[in-house]
């Protein structure tokens, strides 16, 4: 017995590839949910202003530990709009938890002592409410994990492939 397709538009699911769709509304789900957690994990580590793309630069201008620049930043992260990660590293500039210094032409962000102590806090609050649910039956472990993260990469290059093959319609 076929189980029917979880679909956010049936429109879609019509199509050559119906199960496509069905992973396009998990890929939804996921990132709101996703985006929730970010927010309110960042909030009980003590910063409760924050968007999701707000938390994202933060964990990545931390990441080494070895200062950024802007582009290197929208680079990693696939996000165009450089508006967008200048408006959070100015945001997370002026409540105190990163920091930019100019050297020549170029602005290099690294997080402050005090962001440090906030992302150390996010770390254990994630240890403590969400690592723990990996080994939950069912949940499939970290090597679950592994394939999940290998597979959101390869889904990121198709889509955006597509986005520049539809750029060009």
């Amino acid at each position: 017995m076929k189980s029917a397709l979880i679909a956010s538009s049936a429109h879609l699911a019509s199509g050559s590839a119906p199960d496509l769709s069905e992973v396009e509304f998990g890929l939804m789900i996921a990132g709101h949910a996703f985006d929730r957690w970010t927010v309110r994990c960042m909030a009980a580590a003590g910063l409760p202003d924050l968007t999701a793309t707000d938390v994202m630069v933060f964990h990545h201008v931390y990441h080494r530990q070895r200062a950024k620049k802007l582009a290197d930043i929208c680079f990693t992260l696939n996000v165009e709009d450089t508006h967008i990660v200048s408006y959070s590293l100015k945001k997370l500039e002026r409540i105190g938890v990163v920091r930019g210094e100019r050297s020549s032409k170029e602005v290099f962000y690294s997080v402050t002592e005090e962001g440090a102590a906030v992302l150390k806090r996010y770390a254990d609050i994630r240890e403590q409410c969400l690592t723990s649910g990996l080994n939950a039956p069912g949940a499939g472990g970290l090597e679950f994990s592994r394939q999940l993260a290998h597979t959101l990469r390869a889904l990121s290059g198709l889509y955006d492939q597509a986005a520049r093959a539809a750029t060009s319609l």
